[in-house]
């Protein structure tokens, strides 16, 4: 890690991508969230305070240089949390009998039901019992999945008689299955993921979307979104045991 450079920091996390993300993913998701976040469209102390990490997170990323000492020194910290978490985990399943077995006045105490308590330093004063690390529950590359684009309402254009959703009529050269529901109905997949990514990853998570699965997975995979196994055709229905 650089010096000066902030030990919490993890640009990855800020920036919502994954570790393995190429230069120009990166490049595109930073401009998108600074525009969600510049001065000059949302104003205010929390919105300043997201566009500096913003920018702190790109400096690292923008360089190889930093960015491999980052990589480096998170690879090294991760394994350190490895090891500790191990070693938690054996010391809590350690035999209640097997410490304080010396008499003394230090060591693990034991409550009335066997499980081990807190322990007792010279001067009687209660030891903190030693707590595993909380697990990471989001992952780095998640998102929201909501999205400020075609969420306007305009009567005078939208939700026309022929069924134009909320984002109003499709803008052409359609491509995959079209959407009957939701903001962009009239829409085709293709034509929403080129106008609205975030929608396309929030339908994938969604169970309205498991009709769609494997186009949404073919279009996330082609932007770069997602990496690993392509996702197979569910072909028992929404509504059939399996």
């Amino acid at each position: 890690m650089t010096r000066g450079q902030d030990p919490d920091l993890d640009p990855y996390k800020i920036l919502q991508l994954d570790p393995e993300a190429d230069p120009e993913i990166i490049q595109v998701v930073y401009r998108r969230l600074a525009r969600r976040y510049h001065p000059d469209v949302s104003p205010g102390l929390a919105a300043a305070a997201k566009m500096i990490e913003l920018n702190a997170a790109m400096d690292i990323l923008s360089d190889p240089t930093r960015r491999a000492a980052y990589d480096r020194e998170r690879a090294r910290r991760e394994r350190t949390a490895a090891r500790t978490t191990a070693t938690a985990g054996h010391s809590t399943r350690s035999p209640a009998g097997a410490q304080g077995a010396s008499g003394g006045g230090s060591g693990t105490a034991t409550t009335p039901a066997g499980r081990p308590g807190r322990g007792t330093g010279i001067d009687g004063a209660a030891d903190p019992t030693p707590t595993r690390p909380r697990p990471q529950t989001v992952s780095q590359d998640w998102t929201s999945g909501r999205s400020t684009v075609g969420s306007g309402y305009d009567p005078s254009r939208m939700r026309a008689p022929e069924g134009d959703g909320a984002a109003g009529p499709p803008p052409g050269d359609p491509s995959g299955s079209v959407l009957n529901f939701g903001r962009y109905a009239g829409w085709s997949l293709g034509e929403i993921a080129r106008r609205d990514l975030e929608y396309i990853e929030w339908l994938d998570r969604m169970t309205i979307g498991r009709t769609y699965r494997p186009e949404l997975d073919a279009i996330l995979r082609g932007a770069g979104r997602r990496r690993g196994a392509p996702v197979e055709e569910d072909r028992r229905g929404l509504f059939r045991r399996s």
